[in-house]
C-alpha cells in the first residue's frame, strides 16, 4: 500500500470519520467502567465549581452586609459559613482526586492497548511490510500517536465533559437566580465561543507547521551525526551548516509567528470579558441600586463571567485536539488494519494454530527435504527475481548458493523461510507445500544467521538463549563453545553475564556474528541457513568457526549464501546464480574441473585474497 509511504503532514485531516473513532473507541469497551466513574466526579466537580462563587454571596448578603449596616457585630452565621467551607473543600477535592485516578487510568490503559495491539500486529506482518515501510513512521505510531490518542480520549474528554457540564450548570442556576442577567451573560459566550475557535484553528496550524520543520531538523541532525565521518571525508561541513541553518531558521520563524497568534489571543478573550462583566456591572448595579438584586448577587454573576471563559476555552482547545487526534487516529487504525501479505490458511490454522498459540501437539516432525517447483517471484517494487525457477535438495544436504550481487540467492533462502511466498509456483517441504502447514511450524524449525547479525539489549546469555528460551545456562555454554565462541565469552569482565549494549554495540562484529551463530545452533534447526554468515568476520575468526560449521553442517539441511567462496569448499552442492537461474551446479571439484562461471569467480577471488596477504 503506498500510504505507508507517505510523510506525516499527509495525515491531516480535517474531516471528522467516525468510522476511525468508532474503530478507536473500540479500545475503551473494556474501560467503560472507569470512564463512567470518571464522568461522574467530574459531573459533581462542576456542581462545586458553580457553589463555591454563591458560598461567597452567602458570607458577602449574610454575614458582612449586614453588619456594616448594623451597630450591634453578629457572627452567628459564621459558623455555618465554615461548614459550607469544609464541606465544600472536601467534597471538592475528592473528585479532583478521584478524576485524576480515573483519567490516569484511562490513559495509560488506552496507551497500553494501542500498542499491545498494534505491536502484535507487527508480529505478524512479513518482511515485505518492512521493506516498504519506514522505521521511523512505525516508532511514531507506537509512542507519538498512541500517547497522542490516549491522552485525547481521557484528560481532553473530560476536560470537555467539564466544560460542557459547567456551562450547562452555569446556565440553569443563572436563569434561577436572575434571568435578566443571566441573558447578558450568555450574550457574550457566542462570541467568545466564535474567537477562541478561530484562533486555535490557526494556533493548530501553526504548531503542526513547527511539527513538519521540527521532523525535518531531526532527520537532518541524525544524518549529519551518522554520516559525520562522510561529512569530513568530504569536506561537507559547510553545506551541511547551511542546509541545517536554513531549517532551524524556518523553525524560528515559526514558533515566532506561533508565538505571535498565542499572544493575540489571551488578550482577546480578557478584552470580550471586561465586556461582559462591564455589562453585567452596568445592568446589574442598576438592580442593586433599586433593590431588585442583592451585592452578593452581583458578585455571584461576575464570577460566572469568569467561569465562563475556562469552559469555552477548554471545549475549543479540545476542538483543536481532535482535530489533530484524527490524523493519529487514521494512522493507528491504518498499522493495525494492515492485511498481512502471508497468511496461513483457516484450516490450518485451526490445525496448528498462530504464532501467539501454537498447537505443537499437532507438528509434524520435519524431515529437511525441500523442493522448488516451477517458482515466480517479484517483489512489490523492482523487476521479477525469479522465474520458473526449479531445485530438488535432499534432507540433510548441504547447498551452497552463489553469483553476483541480484543473482537472486538472499530471495531463495527468503523464500525457503517463507518471509516471502511464490507469486507462482510451489515450494515443498518433506513433499507437502509449505502453505498446507504453518508458518510457526517452519520457523519453530529454521535457524537463519544474517549477514549483519543483531543483538538484543541484555547479557551474551540471554542473547544465546533465544534461540531457545528452555534452555539451560549449560546448553547455552555448549552452544557457545560449538562455534568456539566460548574463549572470548569468558575474556569479558563477566563473563556470559557480560552486557551487549544496544544491538551488541559492546561486541565486535565477529563477536557478534559468532554470538548469533550460537544462538542458531541452541535452536537445533532441520533447515539452517547462513546468508553470507562469514563475510563480516576476519579471516582468523572464519577459521575458527569453520571446523564448526562443517560439523554441524551434517544431519541437517543447510543454505549457505556465500560471499567467501573458501567456506563452501565442503558443500555437498554448489548452485550457481545468474538471473534467477541456476547456470552452473556441482560440488566444488566438478564446478573447478569445468572452468567456466564458478572457476571464474574461485580463481578471482582466491588471488585477490593472496594479494591481500601478500601486503600484510
Amino acid at each position: 500500500m503506498s500510504d505507508y509511504l507517505q510523510d506525516e503532514e499527509n495525515f491531516t485531516s480535517q474531516k471528522f470519520d467516525w468510522l476511525v473513532w468508532k474503530k478507536i473507541f473500540m479500545f475503551m469497551k473494556p474501560l467503560k467502567k472507569t470512564a463512567i466513574l470518571g464522568l461522574l466526579a467530574v459531573m459533581v466537580l462542576a456542581i462545586t465549581d458553580i457553589i463555591y462563587p454563591y458560598i461567597s454571596a452567602f458570607a458577602i448578603d449574610d454575614i458582612i452586609r449586614p453588619n456594616i449596616d448594623s451597630t450591634v457585630v453578629d457572627f452567628s452565621k459564621l459558623p455555618l459559613l465554615i461548614t459550607y467551607f469544609v464541606i465544600f473543600m472536601i467534597v471538592q477535592a475528592t473528585m479532583v482526586y478521584l478524576f485524576i485516578i480515573y483519567a490516569g487510568r484511562i490513559q495509560n490503559e488506552l496507551a497500553f492497548s494501542i500498542r499491545e495491539k498494534a505491536f502484535n500486529h507487527l508480529q505478524e506482518l512479513p518482511f515485505s511490510y518492512y521493506d516498504r515501510t519506514r522505521v521511523g513512521w512505525i516508532m511514531a505510531r507506537m509512542t507519538s500517536d498512541s500517547r497522542n490518542l490516549s491522552e485525547v480520549l481521557s484528560w481532553g474528554l473530560i476536560d470537555l465533559v467539564w466544560g460542557v457540564f459547567l456551562m450547562v450548570f452555569l446556565t440553569i442556576f443563572m436563569f434561577i437566580i436572575n434571568w435578566q442577567l443571566a441573558i447578558v451573560i450568555l450574550a457574550v459566550v457566542p462570541i467568545l465561543t466564535a474567537v477562541s475557535i478561530f484562533f486555535r484553528k490557526y494556533i493548530l496550524k501553526a504548531y503542526r507547521s513547527i511539527r513538519k520543520v521540527n521532523s525535518k531538523i531531526t532527520g537532518a541532525f541524525n544524518e549529519d551525526i551518522t554520516g559525520a565521518v562522510t561529512t569530513k571525508t568530504l569536506v561537507l561541513e559547510e553545506q551541511n551548516y547551511h542546509e541545517f541553518d536554513i531549517l532551524t531558521s524556518d523553525m524560528r520563524k515559526q514558533s515566532i509567528r506561533a508565538h505571535l497568534i498565542q499572544a493575540v489571543f489571551f488578550p482577546t478573550m480578557l478584552f470580550i470579558i471586561f465586556i461582559g462583566m462591564a455589562l453585567v456591572y452596568n445592568v446589574g448595579g442598576n438592580m442593586v441600586i433599586t433593590g431588585a438584586i442583592s451585592v452578593g448577587t452581583l458578585y455571584l454573576f461576575t464570577n460566572y463571567v469568569w467561569q465562563f471563559f475556562d469552559p469555552v476555552n477548554n471545549i475549543a482547545n479540545f476542538y483543536a485536539r481532535f482535530q489533530q487526534a484524527q490524523a493519529s487516529a487514521e494512522r493507528i487504525v491504518s498499522l493495525i488494519e494492515t492485511e498481512p501479505d502471508i497468511v496461513d490458511k483457516e484450516e490450518v490454522i485451526a490445525k496448528y494454530g498462530t504464532i501467539f498459540e501454537y498447537k505443537r501437539e499437532n507438528f509434524e516432525p520435519l524431515i529437511g527435504k525441500v523442493e522448488f517447483k516451477n517458482v515466480s517471484f517479484k517483489y512489490n517494487v523492482g523487476e521479477t527475481v525469479l522465474t520458473d525457477f526449479n531445485l530438488k535438495v535432499k534432507a540433510g544436504q548441504s547447498v551452497a548458493l552463489v553469483g553476483h550481487t541480484g543473482a537472486g540467492k538472499t530471495t531463495i533462502v527468503n523464500l525457503i523461510s517463507r518471509f516471502y511466498e511464490p507469486t507462482a509456483g510451489e515450494i515443498l517441504v518433506d513433499d507437502v507445500d509449505y502453505r498446507e502447514r504453518s508458518i510457526g511450524w517452519l520457523h519453530s524449525n529454521l535457524g537463519y544467521v544474517l549477514q549483519t547479525p543483531h543483538l538484543f539489549s541484555g547479557s551474551v546469555m540471554e542473547n544465546i538463549r533465544y534461540g531457545n528460551l528452555k534452555a539451560t545456562d549449560e546448553e547455552v555454554i555448549e552452544a557457545a563453545k560449538a562455534v568456539e565462541a566460548h574463549s572470548f565469552i569468558m575474556k569479558f569482565e563477566d563473563g556470559y553475564n557480560t552486557e551487549c549494549g544496544e544491538g551488541g554495540s559492546r561486541l565486535s562484529v565477529g563477536q557478534k556474528q559468532l554470538v548469533s551463530f550460537a544462538r542458531a545452533i541452541l535452536a537445533d534447526p532441520k533447515i539452517l541457513i547462513l546468508d553470507e554468515a562469514t563475510s563480516s568476520v576476519d579471516t582468523e575468526t572464519e577459521q575458527l568457526i569453520q571446523t564448526a560449521i562443517n560439523k554441524l553442517l551434517k544431519g541437517r539441511t543447510s543454505f549457505i549464501v556465500a560471499h567467501r567462496l573458501s567456506t563452501i569448499v565442503h558443500s555437498d552442492l554448489i548452485l550457481v546464480l545468474d538471473g534467477g537461474q541456476i547456470i552452473e551446479s556441482g560440488t566444488h571439484r566438478e564446478l573447478i574441473k569445468k572452468k567456466e562461471a564458478y572457476y571464474k569467480l574461485y580463481t578471482n577471488q582466491y588471488s585477490e585474497e593472496m594479494l591481500e596477504l601478500s601486503k600484510r
